[in-house]
């Protein structure tokens, strides 16, 4: 019990017992031999005087005192939650966690922090900080580089809008789109030829391939291609043509096409085509498509199979072209000769590498998943984010839960007569890798 709850009871049995020594304040039955003083002015005046006055002040020193602590108490319970998660994050109070003391911390614990509130651990964080912060200060910023990486890497981690980051760190919502679309342009153009490359190197091909090979049996498979759409939270009243932006599962997009490795990192990232647009038109428009047509991209690394010269191949599903340098499946149905649905398995084995590395991307960053940009920023924001993930993926990040895309729907694209070359090459291809992998196979 309290301790001055017990004070003023004692002084209150205290003073009636000295006013009525005969009655007891815990009694049921009235005293008649009770005497009281005539008037309030004798009372005053009586011997208990002064311990009535300091029963009165303990009183309402307890009355006082409980009041300002259920007070205290119902408003740290009520507000406590809100204060957390509405708090706005200060340059101060960001300056507070990102000091030199923070790597006191146990690691784990304090890369933990960082990932649930940018993304990524501390160490790669600061790596994104030191790349970045040359261009950022020469933007003349107002607020820190470190500061302004952790708002927009907090953005794109949550998928939270202008106006919900804007709250959460005091700024206006327009500054914050402001920083959002300087951030992500930088990391999309100045980091993206660092950590976005084409496997040309012979040591980093030949890795590649050889583990490739190790998870589908096919020979010199270099990469896996896929195509998805990127809801966009909504069009501008300016688009001509938003019906081009209706993706096949009925929401408003843009493209992304990527390129990954055995690693689940992109090799190749393009976004230029709206979320209506099928797969093997956004390839035919994309850089990739240019360079390995026009032989730009040499790949080192030639095999022979079945008689036939095998050059490093990438794989992907049905709906894109058959190519010299790109596969695709006999059928989508597991309709074909034996030989050609044991390679139809084993080359969709293969292609899940992109779709999972895609998964993983939309997880880490679920701005992705409803993208709250303007649509002239979206490109970039898309790409940045890939730059991230390949960030995370190189770090040797722990990988999210994938993020679960419907699945996918299309037909075989027609082949135009500037393709067909390639096309009888890399149907020519599929055979003798078909046939070889049967034989091999059977041979066990």
């Amino acid at each position: 019990m309290d301790q001055s709850f017990l004070l003023m009871l004692s002084n209150l049995l205290h003073l009636h017992n000295h006013l009525d020594p005969t009655a007891s304040l815990l009694s049921t039955t009235p005293s008649s031999t009770s005497t009281s003083p005539s008037s309030p002015s004798s009372l005053l005046s009586s011997s208990a005087a002064p311990l009535l006055f300091f029963t009165i002040a303990t009183v309402l020193s307890y009355i006082t005192t409980t009041a300002a602590a259920t007070s205290s108490s119902t408003t740290s319970s009520t507000s406590s939650p809100s204060t957390t998660t509405t708090t706005p994050i200060s340059v101060s109070a960001f300056r507070a966690l990102s000091t030199d003391h923070i790597w006191s911390i146990e690691p784990h614990l304090r890369d933990s922090q960082w990932r649930s509130s940018y993304g990524l651990s501390y160490p790669v964080f600061t790596t994104v900080v030191d790349k970045l912060k040359p261009y950022i200060s020469q933007s003349n910023l107002s607020l820190p580089s470190d500061y302004a990486v952790a708002m927009v890497l907090s953005r794109l981690c949550h998928g939270y809008s202008a106006k919900t980051t804007a709250k959460r760190y005091s700024l206006e919502p327009y500054l914050v789109s402001k920083i959002t679309n300087m951030v992500t342009r930088l990391l999309a153009t100045k980091l993206y030829p660092e950590f976005i490359k084409i496997p040309v190197s012979r040591r980093r091909l030949y890795e590649t391939t050889q583990a490739f090979e190790e998870l589908t049996k096919l020979p010199n498979m270099c990469g896996a291609i896929d195509g998805n759409a990127i809801r966009v939270n909504k069009l501008s009243g300016d688009v001509q043509n938003p019906s081009a932006y209706r993706s096949r599962y009925g929401y408003d997009s843009v493209l992304l096409q990527v390129v990954a490795d055995h690693k689940k990192i992109f090799w190749d990232v393009c976004v230029k085509a709206a979320g209506g647009t099928d797969d093997a038109t956004h390839l035919r428009d994309s850089l990739l498509y240019n360079r390995l047509i026009s032989g730009d991209v040499v790949w080192d690394k030639v095999m022979n199979v079945k008689g036939h010269h095998v050059r490093p191949y990438i794989v992907g599903d049905w709906c894109y072209p058959m190519l010299s340098f790109l596969l695709t499946p006999f059928t989508w149905n597991g309709t074909g000769s034996p030989a050609q649905n044991t390679f139809d398995a084993a080359l969709m084995k293969g292609r899940m590498v992109a779709v999972e590395a895609i998964g993983l991307l939309k997880a880490r960053w679920r701005i992705l998943q409803d993208l709250n940009v303007g649509l002239n920023h979206a490109p970039q924001t898309v790409v940045a984010c890939c730059v991230l993930h390949n960030l995370c993926q190189i770090a040797r990040e722990p990988e999210p839960e994938l993020w679960k895309e419907p699945e996918e729907m299309g037909h075989s694209p027609r082949v135009p007569e500037s393709e067909k070359s390639y096309y009888y090459f890399g149907e020519t291809t599929r055979q003798a890798l078909a046939d070889d992998l049967h034989q091999r196979l059977q041979s066990r």
